[in-house]
C-alpha cells in the first residue's frame, strides 16, 4: 500500500494499519511536498518516520529516523530537509548508522533494510524472499524487539539467547488476536524455535558482512517442538464435508470454503493455495506452475477434482483464484472459515497444515508410496530419482486418485472402508502411481 499525501500531525494520528492484526504488515504514506519524507505504520499500529534516497553510488536507502509520539509531524519534517540537505552534500546516514551496530534493535533493523534492497542472499544464494522477510520481521517485532532489543550485541551471552528463546516459549510475548481480522500472537516451542533461528540467521549476515565481531546464538540450542501428529479420519473428513454444506447453506464465505476444499484435495501448504494465481494453472496437464516455493520453481501436479474446482471460481479482475473481498490481494481468512466450519462439526485441532496432512493419510491408505506422496506434497527433491518422479505421468493418476477419493468422502459419497492390515494400508490391492519405490 502506498499513499502520498501532506503529512501533518493530524494525517499521521489518523492513520491506521492496513490489515490490523496481520503479523508482518506495514505500509508506508509519503509526503508530497518534501520527497522522500514519509512514516512507516507497522500492523501493531507503531509509527516511524523515514527518509528513502539513492546514495551517491545509486543505492536505494531508507532510514528510519524518528517514532511519531517521540517526534511530532513538524519534528519529523524539519530533522527529514536537514538529512536530505546531507544527502544532497554527498553523505550517507543510512550507511552511517549501519556502521555502528551497538544493539539488537540496529543488527535487526540494518538486516531488515538490506534484505528489502535484496543484498542479503539466503542460503540458497538467491535474494530473500519476500514471505520470508515477512516472517522475519514479524518475529523480530513481536518476540525479539520486546525481549532483547535494547541489548548490547558484544555484552550478549548465549546464555541470553536462550533465556529468550525459554520466555518466548513460555508465552511472555504472546498477545490476543486484535480487532477482527488477523490472528493472535502465539508462543510455544515451535515458534521459540522459529525465532531463534531467525535471530541467529540476523547475526551471521552482519558477522559475515563484518557489522559486527561476532554472533552471540552461535552454538544456541533450539527448542525441539513437539511433531504434530494430528490428521483427520475418514469419518472426521465426512463430518467436515457435512458441516461445509451447512455453512454454506447458512451463508459462510464461499471463497473461505473453497480454499479449505481446494487444501484437502491437493495437500497444498495454506499460503500455497491461498497465493495461487490463474496465470500458474496447466489446464491440460493438469498441475499448477509455480515459479517459486520453499524449494524454489516447481510443477506440482494436482488431481481433476481440484482442477474443476479452480475454474469454477467466479472470474474477477484479480489474479488469484482465491481474491480478497474490498483489496488488492488474496483471500487471507481461511483459519477464521476453518474455525466456524469445525466447531459446527465438532473437530477440535484442525488447521491448514492438518489439511495437508490429511491429503498424505489418504494417499497412503490408498497404497501410494512415500516417494509418491512425497511428489505430491511438493517436497524438495532429495536426489535425481526423486526428481524424475515430479514429472512422471503415473504421479499424475495418484493426483487423480487420491483427489477424486478425497471429494468422494467429502461429499458423502465414499464406500464404507474395507477391512485394514495391521499397518493401516487397505486389504483390496492397489496398483503403484510410480515405479520407482
Amino acid at each position: 500500500m502506498k499513499t502520498v499525501v501532506k503529512l501533518t500531525q493530524s494525517v499521521v494520528s489518523n492513520l491506521k494499519p492496513s490489515k490490523v492484526g496481520v503479523k508482518g504488515s506495514y505500509f508506508f504514506t509519503w509526503d508530497q511536498e518534501l520527497r522522500g519524507f514519509g512514516v512507516q505504520v507497522l500492523a501493531s499500529g507503531l509509527k516511524s518516520f523515514v527518509v528513502q534516497y539513492r546514495n551517491a553510488e545509486g543505492r536505494s536507502r531508507r532510514l528510519v529516523f524518528g517514532r511519531y509520539g517521540v517526534m511530532t509531524a513538524d519534528e519529523a519534517r524539519r530533522e527529514a530537509k536537514a538529512l536530505l540537505g546531507q544527502i544532497a552534500k554527498g553523505a550517507d546516514p543510512a550507511e552511517k548508522k549501519t556502521a555502528d551496530l551497538t544493539t539488537v534493535t540496529d543488527v535487526c533493523d540494518w538486516y531488515l533494510t538490506e534484505a528489502e534492497a535484496g543484498r542479503l542472499l539466503s542460503r540458497r544464494r538467491r535474494p530473500i524472499k519476500a514471505s520470508t522477510l515477512t516472517m522475519d520481521r514479524s518475529r523480530i517485532e513481536t518476540h525479539i524487539k520486546p525481549l532483547l532489543g535494547r541489548r548490547q550485541v558484544a555484552a550478549l551471552k548465549l546464555g541470553d539467547v536462550e533465556a529468550a528463546q525459554a520466555d518466548i516459549a513460555a508465552g511472555k510475548t504472546a498477545k490476543p488476536r486484535i480487532g477482527k481480522r488477523g490472528g493472535a500472537t502465539t508462543g510455544g516451542e515451535g515458534v521459540a524455535a522459529r525465532t531463534i533461528s531467525t535471530l541467529h540467521a540476523v547475526f551471521e549476515h552482519a558477522v559475515r558482512l563484518g557489522r559486527i565481531e561476532r554472533n552471540p546464538a552461535k552454538g544456541v540450542r533450539k527448542l525441539a517442538s513437539t511433531p504434530r501428529e494430528r490428521r483427520l479420519g475418514r469419518a472426521e473428513i465426512e463430518r467436515l464435508g457435512k458441516a461445509m454444506r451447512a455453512a454454506e447453506a447458512a451463508g459462510e464465505h464461499p471463497t473461505g470454503l473453497a480454499v479449505i476444499r481446494f487444501l484437502l484435495l491437493t495437500g497444498f501448504r495454506r499460503m500455497e493455495g491461498l497465493g495461487l494465481e490463474r496465470a500458474w494453472l496447466d489446464e491440460e496437464g493438469g498441475a499448477i506452475r509455480f515459479p517459486d516455493t520453499k524449494s524454489g520453481a516447481q510443477t506440482r501436479v494436482i488431481g481433476e477434482a481440484a482442477v474443476d474446482l479452480l475454474l469454477a471460481q467466479p472470474k474477477t479482475t484479480s489474479p488469484f483464484f482465491f481474491p480478497a473481498d474490498l483489496r488488492e490481494g488474496h483471500f487471507i481468512g481461511v483459519v477464521r472459515v476453518l474455525d466456524r466450519v469445525c466447531a459446527l462439526a465438532r473437530l477440535e485441532g484442525v488447521t491448514p497444515h492438518v489439511l495437508r496432512h490429511t491429503f498424505a493419510s489418504v494417499a497412503g491408505e490408498l497404497g501410494f508410496s512415500e516417494l509418491t506422496i512425497a511428489a505430491l506434497l511438493g517436497h524438495s527433491a532429495r536426489g535425481v530419482t526423486q526428481r524424475y518422479v515430479h514429472i512422471d505421468e503415473a504421479v499424475g493418476l495418484a493426483a487423480d486418485r487420491v483427489s477424486t477419493e478425497m471429494a468422494d468422502i467429502l461429499d458423502g459419497r465414499a464406500p464404507a472402508p474395507q477391512s485394514r492390515t495391521r499397518r493401516g494400508a487397505l486389504s483390496r490391492p492397489v496398483r503403484e502411481a510410480t515405479p520407482i519405490d
